[in-house]
């Protein structure tokens, strides 16, 4: 997947620190991200107050002054973390997607990728922070609210882009199909971690994949907009 497409989700996440993959780091940045990826993974799983900078130094190896040396809080930590968290989740969800050229196609793997890619341990970070944050961590919640528009946004202009080329009926609201796609997916994972064998997830993406190929327009209607 290349990067212009996992850009329209990254807001506000800097360019540095998602995309290290490939660029020769110092031994000092090496120690960082290390730090930031252990610290994703349990902040994911534990949230922000289970967490603690203890049980980071553990998963790393490394001392707490060390730990200190990076990042001056828990709370500068964790927000690094969240961005690292939320660029593994888009990359893993628009996997193979900018290869499609159409935009039904590009939305039911997206779709799809929800279904099946798990990059951390715990969930999605999305939801988990925002459930985690709730309570007034306003600079977690703000990086949540940050991701959660980039993802609307993304949707919600490949929508209007698929209206104006004609591949989709110009009759619907890119709006409310982007929130019911969002809620649908976010909410069936939720209720799947208390009732895995529900499968609700699976069956969210299949009917989300009913309602985009119904967007559709007939061949004929297509064939008028084009000419």
């Amino acid at each position: 997947m290349g990067t212009a497409t996992a850009n329209k989700m990254l807001v506000a996440v800097p360019r540095g620190q998602v995309y290290s993959r490939g660029v020769v780091m110092s031994k000092g940045t090496q120690t960082r991200e290390r730090i930031i990826a252990k610290a994703a993974t349990l902040f994911n799983q534990k949230g922000f107050d289970g967490c603690s900078m203890q049980d980071i130094g553990a998963a790393t190896g490394l001392e707490k002054g060390t730990l200190y040396g990076h990042f001056h809080s828990k709370e500068e930590l964790s927000l690094a973390a969240f961005d690292h968290a939320w660029g593994e989740t888009v990359r893993d969800r628009l996997e193979g997607v900018e290869a499609l050229p159409g935009v039904i196609d590009r939305l039911l793997l997206h779709v799809r990728n929800f279904t099946t890619h798990t990059p951390l341990p715990g969930g999605c970070p999305l939801m988990n922070t925002i459930i985690d944050a709730d309570d007034g961590n306003q600079a977690l919640l703000g990086k949540a609210n940050q991701a959660l528009v980039g993802w609307r946004a993304y949707l919600q202009r490949e929508l209007r882009e698929g209206q104006k080329r004609g591949e989709l009926k110009a009759e619907f609201d890119p709006d409310g199909v982007t929130a019911v796609l969002m809620s649908l997916l976010e909410g069936a994972m939720a209720l799947e971690r208390i009732d895995a064998a529900g499968r609700y997830l699976e069956k969210a993406a299949d009917h989300m994949a009913i309602t985009l190929k119904q967007l559709v327009p007939a061949a004929e209607d297509r064939s008028v907009v084009q000419n």
